[in-house]
């Protein structure tokens, strides 16, 4: 595929443009919305990374590309970037979190079930250790039951790896989200329709947490932590098979946004006085992507940032 890049607002497209290209694709241009960098770290980074133009408008990216990957960190950004792509008929992947609200995820969903070639997400969801761990005997392993996932930073951009790599380990069909309270850290518990139970386990912590899971079935308890050197390129190997049309998607749209969903449940519970919050009953409200984008470009630049 020709995949162009939109939004280079974080660490993402620096460490993604090179398997992309070993996977056999060609990166051949990028668009940046400025949440986050000046125009002059825009324009070095095309430079460097043999990019090609750095394009005036998304419309323009998008007559020359087979699919966009979209980066910006103010996920309430990530329809509106994604509509010119979806018009044209390219394919989009969005960079986690897909989207930080049930209007989002419906206007994604209904995209999707309108033809459209969607997908993305926390690399989390396909990580090497989940599907190893999985791809072991049932006899042996067991069927799991229980498990508790988490990691450490923010409870969203990035707990939502967190709700991922359950997702992976117990599969779709969260039911609902109750908040368990915090102590240091944020607590959620997800229920699955069959009986199955999740507890993630996100937010700031006094120092980095690696990426953890600990499960445990009818027949064993395993624990794994996730190799972060091998997330991006699991994820990328999984998704854009689909995205060129060779392959179907790895799973269907509504498993794939479920971390999202559950990771939105969480904080209506948290806001809501702990109440169980059913993921087919979300109410409008959502994380802030605009100040979240905003933070996160004053701990790039404190000092401000010149174009």
């Amino acid at each position: 595929m020709k995949i162009g890049i939109v939004d280079l607002d974080t660490s993402h497209p620096q460490n993604w443009i090179p398997i992309e290209r070993e996977l056999g694709h060609d990166v051949v241009g990028v668009w940046d919305g400025g949440s986050v960098h000046p125009r002059s770290y825009v324009d070095q980074f095309a430079r460097d990374k043999g990019l090609g133009p750095v394009y005036g408008s998304l419309e323009e990216l998008a007559r020359d590309v087979d699919a966009a990957i979209i980066h910006g960190c103010d996920w309430d950004t990530h329809v509106a970037k994604a509509r010119p792509f979806i018009e044209a008929g390219k394919g989009v992947l969005l960079d986690k979190p897909m989207a930080g609200c049930l209007r989002d995820i419906r206007q994604l969903q209904a995209w999707v079930d309108g033809g459209a070639r969607i997908t993305g997400g926390s690399s989390l969801r396909f990580c090497v250790e989940t599907r190893e761990w999985m791809g072991q005997p049932l006899e042996e392993r067991g069927t799991p039951h229980t498990a508790l996932c988490g990691c450490a930073v923010d409870e969203f951009n990035y707990g939502i790896h967190a709700y991922a790599l359950l997702n992976g380990i117990l599969g779709p069909g969260a039911r609902s989200v109750r908040h368990l309270g915090g102590s240091l850290q944020r607590r959620a518990l997800v229920r699955w329709e069959d009986g199955r139970t999740g507890v993630v386990v996100m937010g700031a912590a006094a120092a980095y947490h690696p990426f953890h899971a600990t499960v445990v079935t009818d027949r064993t308890v395993a624990h794994y932590q996730p190799d972060a050197g091998k997330l991006y390129r699991a994820l990328l190997e999984s998704v854009l098979p689909y995205l060129e049309g060779s392959e179907p998607p790895p799973m269907p749209f509504a498993a794939l946004v479920e971390p999202e969903l559950a990771a939105i449940a969480a904080m209506q519970s948290w806001t809501e006085g702990g109440r169980e919050v059913r993921l087919d009953a979300l109410g409008e409200g959502g994380y802030d992507g605009a100040g979240f984008a905003q933070g996160y470009r004053l701990m790039r630049y404190p000092e401000g940032a010149s174009a």
